[in-house]
């Protein structure tokens, strides 16, 4: 999914400015790194929302066009306001071809439904952990990742090193020696009750 966004360079900054720039219906932002030096953006603001909502926006290497030119980033940060829910700040950061990013990746969750823990057992998917950081050049960045739960028993969980990861990537807590668990199979109240009334007494 190939997302672009449309922006100008500003030259007001400060407190005041950005004020003005969110009462015209502009979003104020800067792009950094990359060898070139920062400065100041402003993106018009419905545009951005709509492209914000999407979770690619938040895992995915952007094409930010700035007055006709092209430059590949990151979004890095972004502030919201606390009542409008209306983005206030982005920070973008800018993407090199030959060096490898760090970038936290959303899981997607799948055949919950056909895990025996949940199947046969009654219990449920517990999600541990809904993201992950990982390691890999621009080209190579998932919009997402795959977590298949379909062989967990109740109590089993998946960790990071059963995950299967597309070509030129890597988790980087796995790299760093953290197996960490992703999702497990939790009994639920009714699931424990069947158990114990399967249970005869002694």
């Amino acid at each position: 999914m190939a997302i672009e966004i449309n922006a100008v360079k500003r030259d007001a900054k400060g407190t005041g400015a950005s004020r003005r720039l969110r009462h015209a219906g502009s979003v104020p932002g800067v792009v950094y790194g990359g060898g070139k030096d920062a400065y100041p953006l402003e993106i018009n603001a419905k545009e951005l929302f709509l492209q914000f909502r999407h979770e690619a926006f938040h895992a995915s290497v952007l094409t930010l066009i700035i007055e006709g030119k092209k430059e590949s980033v990151l979004l890095r940060d972004f502030q919201m306001h606390p009542v409008r829910n209306t983005i206030q700040h982005v920070d973008f950061q800018r993407v090199s071809a030959t060096e490898k990013i760090h970038v936290k990746v959303p899981f997607h969750f799948t055949n919950a439904d056909a895990a025996p823990g949940v199947k046969l057992g009654g219990g449920i998917v517990a999600h541990i952990q809904t993201e992950a950081d990982v390691s890999c050049l621009a080209k190579d960045l998932p919009e997402f990742i795959e977590v298949d739960v379909s062989a967990l028993e109740v109590g089993q969980s998946i960790h990071l090193s059963q995950i299967k990861l597309p070509k030129g990537v890597e988790f980087v807590q796995l790299a760093h020696g953290d197996d960490a668990a992703v999702a497990s199979i939790a009994k639920t109240r009714g699931s424990v009750s069947a158990t114990a009334e399967e249970t005869p007494e002694a």
